[in-house]
């Protein structure tokens, strides 16, 4: 608990050891689907901050002495004013709404998607042909990932037409996307304004430093040889072409507090009180 002192307040000195902490138990939790390394380097620096965290506090609390000004330079008290202020609408059966009150439709999440497949694939082509000298490359080095016949194939294998490889790998595109797309129309009304910036440039940079970090240790064959220049720009395209269409498409109203069975379109039984709002 603070003091109030003449000329300063006493405040619990700043720690970065609760943060230490926090990334030692995360990487520990990532060693189960990543490496080994990956959970001793969490659990030692778990330890690490634990111990900083325990020294911060005990057996004496580490403080600081924040200093105020001068009565004289103070603000002045706050005036409380009674004005008005915006109530919530309501929604369905006179219940508080809830947000968002507006979501994009699951169509246009597919639209965005397989739209923004093919702007990606147009970039990778572009990758494939100026600096492979091969348009198969590309759709190649994904099929990769699921095969290991194409995970361990030399650049020249990589650069000549596969059909297996062909086909995994446009499926697995075309699956991916449209999830992403489904992501993206449900996440998109719950993010702030500027939507190109969120969908278009920071959610893929987000999901490329994940994928790099993920593969470096998984697949570091199939890591190796992406090069991720093009595969950020690749990135960027999808983002900015599906969070177009996302973002374009008309918002569909929530149906807020209207039961399961009617927001699926089910015909279900109603009970008689309930639907005379007693």
């Amino acid at each position: 608990m603070s003091t109030q002192g003449p000329d300063h307040e006493t405040l619990p000195a700043p720690t970065v050891w609760p943060m230490v902490v926090a990334l030692g138990l995360t990487l520990a939790m990532a060693a189960l689907v990543t490496h080994a390394v990956v959970g001793i380097v969490g659990l030692a620096l778990a330890v690490i901050g634990g111990t900083g965290w325990w020294f911060q506090v005990l057996p004496q609390e580490q403080v600081e002495h924040v200093p105020l000004r001068p009565l004289a330079e103070r603000p002045a008290a706050v005036v409380a004013v009674s004005t008005p202020v915006e109530r919530l609408l309501l929604g369905e059966t006179a219940h508080r709404v809830r947000l968002p009150v507006e979501v994009q439709p699951l169509s246009a999440g597919v639209k965005g998607g397989l739209a923004g497949a093919v702007v990606m694939a147009v970039v990778a082509l572009g990758y494939g042909v100026l600096v492979q000298r091969s348009p198969w490359y590309p759709i190649n080095l994904l099929a990769g990932i699921a095969m290991p016949r194409m995970a361990q194939a030399s650049l020249n294998e990589l650069r000549v037409f596969d059909a297996p490889a062909l086909v995994l790998g446009t499926i697995a595109h075309g699956v991916v996307s449209v999830l992403v797309g489904l992501l993206y129309a449900a996440m998109l009304p719950m993010l702030p304004r500027r939507h190109t910036l969120w969908g278009g440039l920071m959610a893929p940079l987000l999901w490329t430093s994940l994928l790099w970090a993920l593969l470096g240790v998984i697949n570091p064959t199939v890591s190796a040889r992406i090069d991720w220049t093009w595969f950020v720009a690749s990135q960027i395209a999808f983002g900015l072409v599906c969070g177009f269409v996302v973002a374009r498409a008309h918002p569909l109203a929530t149906l807020q507090t209207l039961p399961l069975q009617m927001r699926a379109g089910l015909h279900a039984p109603i009970d008689r009180e309930r639907r005379d709002g007693r």
